[in-house]
């Protein structure tokens, strides 16, 4: 994909969503946001931020989670969705960090990818919000849209990763996952996209297939 292309979808994002990089979980350091991201899975960011006010007074540092009990946690976080899971792997993730980091939160995609539950999404995460390290996080809806764009073309989420990095300015890096997840909750949703409202319409090459093929499937049934 040309690179002007690639500008054009990015400055169209910036202007309609603005260049704030402040991310939408509430937290006030990094085990905070390790903890956010790994209950966001499969849920909103507004959910998780509810149930994260009371959470982290009840949980106040690595240490609380790391000696919760499983059950309770289960509850403390059953709105999230799929806590039995969450809860499970934010103990295991815990503990690892006071047994092998003090506590801390380590920087490393490496270190952060050995923890229990986390993936390469919430290590760039944290990455990115926390250590400043510019990160492409790949969701559902990076994945799903970017491939729309021309951006990218596998379905496997670390391998669109770095065929983004190839295209993508890193300075975009972290503002283009927060836009895309905005737009694809708002715009462009599956499996009903709202394309004739949309802002990148004239730049989406899927969209443009579409409508070929709509108008081709009218003008043969007309010629029928």
């Amino acid at each position: 994909m040309a690179a002007k292309h690639t500008m054009e979808i990015l400055n169209a994002l910036d202007a309609y969503y603005g260049t704030d990089t402040r991310c939408s979980l509430d937290h006030e350091n990094a085990w905070q946001l390790l903890i956010a991201t790994m209950l966001s899975a499969q849920c909103t960011d507004a959910r998780v931020n509810i149930v994260t006010k009371d959470l982290f007074q009840k949980y106040p540092s690595v240490e609380a989670f790391a000696n919760a009990d499983l059950k309770e946690l289960e509850q403390d976080i059953h709105s999230t969705g799929f806590y039995h899971n969450k809860a499970k792997n934010i103990i295991a993730c815990c503990k690892e960090l006071m047994e092998k980091y003090d506590g801390a939160v380590p920087s490393s995609l490496e270190e952060l990818t050995g923890l229990a539950g986390v993936g390469r999404k919430t290590a760039n995460v944290i990455r990115g919000n926390i250590y400043g390290e510019p990160s492409i996080v790949v969701d559902t809806h990076v994945k799903r849209i970017s491939k729309k764009l021309g951006l990218s073309k596998s379905d496997d989420p670390v391998k669109a990763e770095f065929e983004l990095m190839k295209v993508l300015p890193k300075d975009h890096w972290i503002l283009y996952n927060m836009h895309l997840i905005t737009f694809g909750r708002e715009i462009c949703k599956a499996p009903t996209p709202k394309c004739e409202e949309c802002f990148l319409s004239g730049l989406c090459p899927d969209y443009a297939k579409r409508q070929k093929a709509s108008a081709k499937k009218k003008s043969s049934g007309k010629v029928g």
